[in-house]
């Protein structure tokens, strides 16, 4: 899980974002959910039907509400509503991860790790929702009357 730069999401090396993959945070989030799924295969047995699936689909969902905003960047309101979704199963998965700590199934140095990462995510999925306006897709009629507005 190494954090990548770009405060916003976008990539460090300023080539142009052309679907969710290439999104900065999306990127952290898919490896966050790969990593958390490895570590979950040495939970126990018994956790396969609470904890273990509910960790798995929280991470998963993040990256998926990300795919599901950036598809929705026609509106500004959809958007930000599915960041806003993403954000809360960031949360949500740091929450389990605290349970896993906490049941002993994770140590406190990898806990520590995969929470912060998520902090990470959350905070680049909250400059999206501060700042959608770069990310939206505007009319061809909506830019030209603005470049004439600016004139």
């Amino acid at each position: 899980m190494s954090g990548r730069a770009g405060g916003t999401g976008k990539r460090r090396d300023s080539k142009k974002i052309n679907t969710y993959r290439d999104l900065n945070v999306y990127q952290m989030a898919m490896d966050g959910a790969m990593k958390i799924f490895e570590i979950t295969k040495f939970f126990p047995a018994e956790e396969k039907y609470s904890l273990t699936d509910q960790i798995r689909r929280s991470s998963r969902s993040v990256c998926a509400n990300i795919c599901e905003a950036w598809r929705k960047r026609r509106y500004k309101m959809a958007f930000i509503s599915k960041l806003s979704d993403a954000e809360t199963e960031a949360s949500e998965t740091q929450v389990w991860v605290e349970f896993a700590s906490r049941c002993g199934y994770l140590e406190q140095a990898l806990f520590d790790k995969i929470n912060n990462y998520y902090d990470n995510i959350i905070g680049k999925i909250v400059k999206m929702i501060n700042n959608p306006t770069p990310w939206l897709l505007i009319s061809k009629d909506i830019k030209e009357t603005k470049r004439r507005e600016r004139k």
